[in-house]
């Protein structure tokens, strides 16, 4: 983090899970629509503090990130996306429970 010594980078591939991608694609579609800039997205980023970066993934903590932005932007408020979060999570744990309901 931010030019400490960071250990040996896995070389390896990666398939990327659908959710991952969707947060790919979020990002892209709200920086083209002007709703948040890269440095917005890195001070973000940055003020999750060291702990984000060892207990989270990488689109953990983009998601957080584009997310802390929009709230910025107004593009809802924390009150709006609590309200939106319950009701998905009524829906059931999973796509298949979601759909029965």
């Amino acid at each position: 983090m931010g030019g400490l010594p960071a250990g040996a980078i896995p070389q390896d591939g990666h398939d990327f899970a659908l959710w991952e991608k969707r947060i790919d694609a979020l990002m892209v579609l709200c920086g083209g629509k002007g709703l948040f800039t890269v440095d917005g997205l890195r001070r973000a980023l940055e003020d999750m503090g060291e702990d984000a970066f060892e207990k989270h993934s990488y689109y953990e903590r983009w998601i957080a990130a584009v997310n802390q932005n929009l709230i910025e932007a107004g593009v809802y408020s924390l009150e709006e996306l609590g309200q939106r979060m319950a009701a998905v999570s009524r829906r059931g744990a999973t796509y298949g429970e979601a759909q029965d309901g």
